[in-house]
C-alpha cells in the first residue's frame, strides 16, 4: 500500500533547486513526497497548512557548531543548542571535537559524545573527530565510526586538551586521512605570525585586530593547500576571514585541489569599524575585518570561491567575556541568528532567498555527503524544512534567545527574516519561548547521524 498522506504544505514561494515558485509540498513518513502546483488538488486524507506568502525553505544544515557538551555544558550543552538552532530554522548540526570534555579524538570519546547528545537533541546532529598530534592511529576507526571528518589547528585552539599540528604531523594527518579519502577541516592561522604581531592586550578592538593580521590566515592557507596539493587530500578551510587568502583558493581550485571553504555570518555582516572598545562580545579568532574586507568575501560568495556560510557558534558563559580582548574568550554565540543575519545583508546586496539556501542549506549538506538527504526541497529527501516571513523583522533580545547564555555580538540590531515555523522529518519543531530555568525540556525529535558517504 502506498505511505499515508500526512501533510500538504502550500505557499507561494517555495524555494527549490530549480528556483523559488508557487507550489504544494506533500509531506509523507518523515520525507517529501511530491512537490506539485501551487492549486493541486490535496491527497485524500492530508491535513493543508497554508503558509500564504510565507516562503518554505529547506532546513539549514549548520557544520561548525561548538555545542560543548559534556564537560563545559553550562556554555551551552545539546538541549539548549538544539532548540535554538530549531527556533532559527538550522535542523541538523555537525558539532565539533573540541571544547567538551572529552574531546572527539577517539571512538571512546565519540561514544560518550553520542551517549550524551541522544536524550536531548531537538534537531538532528552529526560529529566531527578531531585531529592532535597524539591520535593518528584513532583516524581511520574513529571514520568507520561514522563522523564526517576530521578538524585540527595549526595555532593554539584555546583549550590545553586540543593541541595544534605542526608541519610534520600535518603532513602525518593528511597522508593519513587521503588513504581513506578523509575529509581535514583547518582552523588556519600560521602560529608564526601570529607569535610576530602584538600581542592582545586592553579594551581596544584595533589592538584585538593587529594581533590576528590577514597573513596569518593567507600563510596558513597557502601551506594547507600545497601539502593538499601534494597529498591528494580534501580540505576545508574553516571561518574564513581574510580576502586576501581567496585568490589561492581560486587557483588551487583551478589546478585541481579538493577544497573548499566557508564563512560565518559576522564576517559577512559586521565591521571592525563598528566595534566598540571593551565589547568583547564581537571577539573571534579569526577576527572580524573592515568593511572593504567584508565586501570581497561577498564577492566570494557570489562567485562560489567561498561555497558555505555556517555559524562557528561558539559560546561561552557571561564571565569568560572580560573587558579585556587580551583575556576574553573568543567565540560569537549566533546559532539561532544565523539565518536572518545573512538573509539582512544579502537582501540588501540583491542577492534572493535562493542564494541563502545554496550557502546554508545545499552546500553544507554537500559538504558532509548529506545531500542525498538534507539541503533541498525535492521528493525523496527529509522533510526538513522551515516558514520564513522574509519581509518582517525584530530586534534582537539576548534574553529572548534559546542559547543557554545571553550573551551574543548581535545584542540589539534589527534583522529581517522572521523564523514562523520549522519541521524535522515533518514534525513541528518550532520551540515557544526560551523555557525558565528547572522545567523539563520538551521530548528531543532529532536523531544521531553518521556519515554514508563520502
Amino acid at each position: 500500500m502506498p505511505p499515508t498522506v500526512e501533510t500538504l504544505l502550500r505557499s507561494t514561494r517555495v524555494v527549490l533547486p530549480e528556483g523559488t515558485r508557487p507550489r504544494s509540498v506533500v509531506l509523507s513518513g518523515g520525507r517529501v513526497a511530491a512537490v506539485l502546483p501551487h492549486d493541486a488538488g490535496p491527497p485524500p486524507g492530508a491535513r493543508i497548512v497554508e503558509l500564504g506568502d510565507t516562503a518554505l525553505l529547506p532546513g539549514l544544515v549548520d557544520t561548525h557548531v561548538h555545542v560543548n557538551d559534556p564537560g563545559r555544558t553550562p556554555w551551552e550543552g545539546f538541549a539548549t543548542a538544539t532548540r535554538a538552532a530549531a527556533a532559527g530554522g538550522v535542523t541538523t548540526i555537525v558539532d565539533m571535537p573540541l571544547n567538551s570534555l572529552p574531546p572527539t579524538t577517539t571512538v571512546e570519546a565519540l561514544t560518550v559524545k553520542r551517549r550524551v547528545a541522544g536524550p536531548r537533541a531537538a534537531v538532528d546532529v552529526a560529529f566531527w573527530g578531531g585531529a592532535v598530534p597524539d591520535n593518528a592511529a584513532d583516524l581511520r576507526p574513529l571514520h568507520e565510526a561514522g563522523v564526517m571528518g576530521f578538524k585540527c589547528f595549526l595555532s593554539p585552539s584555546g583549550v590545553e586538551e586540543f593541541p595544534p599540528l605542526d608541519a610534520a604531523r600535518l603532513d602525518t594527518v593528511m597522508t593519513a586521512l587521503a588513504a581513506f579519502d578523509g575529509l581535514l577541516l583547518v582552523h588556519a592561522e600560521d602560529p608564526a605570525r601570529l607569535d610576530a604581531a602584538p600581542a592582545p592586550h586592553g579594551p581596544r578592538y584595533a589592538d584585538f585586530l593587529a594581533s590576528r593580521p590577514p597573513a596569518a590566515e593567507r600563510d596558513a592557507i597557502a601551506r594547507v593547500l600545497d601539502l593538499a596539493r601534494t597529498r591528494d587530500c580534501r580540505v576545508h578551510l574553516l571561518h574564513l576571514s581574510a580576502a586576501d587568502a581567496l585568490p589561492l583558493i581560486a587557483a588551487a581550485r583551478r589546478d585541481g585541489v579538493r577544497v573548499t571553504a566557508e564563512t560565518c555570518p559576522h564576517f559577512l555582516v559586521l565591521t571592525a569599524e563598528e566595534i566598540p572598545d571593551g565589547a568583547t562580545e564581537f571577539k573571534c579568532c579569526p577576527p572580524i575585518r573592515d568593511a572593504d574586507n567584508r565586501d570581497a568575501l561577498w564577492e566570494a560568495l557570489a562567485e562560489g570561491t567561498v561555497d558555505c556560510v555556517v555559524s562557528d557558534h561558539s559560546p561561552c558563559t557571561a564571565d569568560l567575556k572580560t573587558p579585556d580582548f587580551g583575556t576574553a574568550w573568543g567565540g560569537i554565540a549566533s546559532l539561532q541568528l544565523g539565518l536572518p543575519a545573512v538573509w539582512s545583508e544579502a537582501r540588501r546586496r540583491g542577492h534572493d532567498l535562493a542564494d541563502l539556501v545554496r550557502w546554508m542549506s545545499a552546500a553544507p549538506a554537500a559538504l558532509v555527503g548529506l545531500d542525498d538527504r538534507k539541503g533541498a526541497i525535492a521528493p525523496g529527501r527529509d522533510a526538513d524544512l522551515v516558514a520564513l516571513d522574509p519581509e518582517a523583522t525584530f530586534t534582537v533580545d539576548p534574553a529572548a534567545l534559546h542559547h543557554r547564555n545571553p550573551v551574543t555580538a548581535w545584542a540589539g540590531r534589527t534583522l529581517y527574516g522572521v523564523v514562523r515555523r520549522t519541521w524535522l522529518r515533518g514534525t513541528d519543531i518550532t520551540p515557544g519561548p526560551p523555557r525558565p530555568a528547572g522545567n523539563p525540556p520538551p521530548p528531543p525529535t532529532g536523531r544521531l547521524l553518521e556519515r554514508t558517504r563520502s
